[in-house]
């Protein structure tokens, strides 16, 4: 099948035709006849990198009514650089089509140029969420003329707390509409959104519903934390050719990771929410670019990244949720390439592979790290095929020959190819002259479902051993965080700390305890006090309390808790009335700062 047998009109098949593309992908062939020859909604579901912004796009472009100059489409997707991404694909496809003009609405870029290029006749808008919002209060966005939504990688949206978000946008969006939403996988929150604001959608599926793409080996290697590193050092000397993602739960490990790498000779850096606008931007036009060879990221950070050729994708930890192993791993195996995703997994960690398994639908292959005989030998076959295949430059080296000649006369030909072997070869074989094997015996790891699948991070047997400390934090269920998991990543995310310096969590409506490791609880005072959730000042402090049930905080409806730490409107507002903020992703999340980053 080609472009043209899916219906689309002249200025976009020139287009199409002008970008490259011949064929198209799956979710293209099964989605574009449908979005343009019906006035149903629409779910898509397929995974990264499969062509999805085509899938809805060239539709979306078609169906634009030049001639009537508003808002006719809105596409929201999680992040600025995805926002970027995708209105860029869409001008292109656009180049054609005159009188079509879409403009890119997302945080960090000037909101006053974002108003003029609105003002200047737009008739479709890329946003993110929270940028959306913003220019709605400022009445320079209205979409009472928007016939089509588009909810991009709406899991993503969930996962990043955007659901209230959503809901007050579509809510300002007409009843006539058609919602077209595109997801790597369904949870629960997305067939909720779809329930609410579409009626009888078509549904159509690439691949198995919640699946990893087919081109993607799914490795996982079992080592101590403390050989991570060392494991994550091995593997990329192992693959002399790797250009890839290292994925870090916190933001702190993203740094260390990525410092100790450069430190270690290698390209890399960082990719976090503690990084300007610029510095991100920065370093993801060396990513693009290749100047570096590795980018170490969080998952929030990562989210919307489009680079081709991306060989390997890590994880050096596990995500809080499962689902987001889906959106990692797609990173590479993008257009139809393979790739290789390989997650280095702790004893302790390793009940999660069957979570992962079950939501991929493929079982993990166990590999063992390298050995130092192992990556010589890769290394020494990367050197003879670059000898190989070196283009002589005759001409440029002419002056210098009888030089070099004079020079190595006295050698044997086995002796100049050793010497000329060991130049390159000598720092590996310093490397790892004594690297022992650092892999973990197979029969170590966890079978079924630990205690730390369910996220409560429990490194520790019920008994008498429990952690050094216990601290109250007033936040809970009432906050969107459904599960303890969700409330783990929270802490862990905004505070920097390891989730296996936590051990036995108890989440209530509107407080929790947990227990820390010694020194961890002043880390999180420091970090997470003043920070805020729901526009309330969030407070950490430690707590001799053990509450059996609710009955140590109060009522189960958020009233008077001063036995648990004090009135909760004393945070900054009475919580009567408010709906839980809970997605499938991590709750609680959609607070003022990350809705100022986007």
């Amino acid at each position: 099948m080609t472009f043209k047998d899916l219906g689309l009109s002249e200025d976009l098949l020139k287009a199409v035709t002008a970008m490259g593309f011949e064929k198209p992908s799956e979710i293209q062939e099964k989605s574009i006849p449908d979005l343009l020859g019906t006035e149903k909604d629409y779910v898509g579901l397929a995974q990264t990198g499969t062509g999805k912004t085509a899938a809805f796009g060239l539709p979306m472009i078609q169906q634009i009514d030049t001639d009537y100059r508003a808002i006719q489409g809105l596409i929201l997707c999680p992040t600025r650089e995805l926002c970027i991404q995708i209105a860029k694909e869409m001008s292109a496809y656009a180049k054609y089509a005159d009188g079509v003009k879409i403009v890119a609405v997302y945080g960090g870029a000037s909101i006053s140029d974002q108003i003029r290029a609105i003002k200047g006749g737009a008739n479709i808008i890329v946003g993110t969420p929270g940028r959306t919002i913003d220019l709605i209060g400022r009445k320079a966005l209205k979409f009472e003329s928007v016939s089509k939504v588009v909810l991009d990688e709406a899991d993503e949206m969930l996962n990043m707390g955007f659901k209230e978000d959503i809901n007050e946008i579509l809510e300002s969006t007409p009843a006539f509409k058609r919602v077209w939403l595109f997801s790597a996988t369904m949870p629960r929150e997305v067939e909720r959104i779809a329930s609410n604001y579409m009626e009888d959608p078509i549904k159509v599926t690439v691949g198995t519903k919640n699946s990893s793409a087919a081109n993607i080996d799914h490795k996982f290697c079992l080592v101590n934390g403390r050989d991570k590193y060392f494991a994550l050092k091995r593997f990329i000397d192992h693959y002399p050719g790797l250009f890839g993602i290292v994925f870090c739960r916190t933001r702190r490990d993203t740094q260390e990771v990525a410092t100790k790498l450069m430190n270690d000779g290698y390209s890399a850096d960082a990719l976090h929410g503690d990084l300007s606008q610029g510095q991100r931007d920065a370093v993801m036009g060396k990513f693009r670019k290749k100047t570096i060879q590795i980018l170490v990221a969080t998952d929030v950070a990562a989210r919307g990244i489009d680079v081709d050729d991306i060989t390997h994708v890590f994880h050096y930890d596990l995500p809080d949720e499962i689902e987001s192993y889906t959106h990692r791993s797609g990173r590479t195996a993008r257009a139809g390439k393979s790739g290789i995703s390989i997650a280095l997994i702790a004893p302790a960690k390793s009940g999660k592979i069957k979570l992962v398994e079950k939501q991929i639908g493929k079982k993990l292959e166990l590999v063992k790290a390298p050995s130092g005989q192992d990556i010589c030998g890769m290394q020494l076959m990367k050197l003879i095929k670059n000898v190989n295949e070196v283009e002589v430059n005759e001409k440029g080296i002419a002056p210098f020959v009888a030089q070099i000649h004079e020079s190595l006369e006295g050698y044997s030909k086995e002796e100049l190819i050793e010497r000329f072997v060991s130049v390159e070869f000598n720092r590996f074989l310093k490397a790892y002259e004594k690297a022992g094997d650092i892999n973990v015996d197979p029969s170590k790891m966890r079978s079924g479902r630990d205690s730390d699948d369910r996220g409560s991070s429990r490194r520790r047997d019920s008994g008498s051993e429990t952690n050094v400390n216990r601290v109250f934090i007033n936040v809970g269920k009432m906050d969107g965080f459904e599960n303890k998991g969700q409330l783990l990543g929270f802490i862990c995310n905004q505070a920097g700390i390891d989730g296996g310096s936590v051990g036995k969590i108890d989440l209530f409506d509107s407080f929790s305890f947990m227990g820390v490791d010694e020194g961890v609880g002043e880390r999180l005072i420091s970090a997470m006090n003043g920070k805020n959730i729901e526009d309330r000042d969030i407070r950490v402090e430690f707590s001799q309390d053990k509450p059996q049930g609710e009955r140590s905080g109060g009522r189960r409806n958020g009233g008077d808790r001063r036995s648990g730490g004090g009135d909760r409107r004393g945070g900054g507002g009475d919580r009567r009335g408010r709906t839980s903020s809970s997605n499938s992703g991590g709750g609680g999340r959609n607070f003022r700062e990350r809705r100022r980053r986007n």
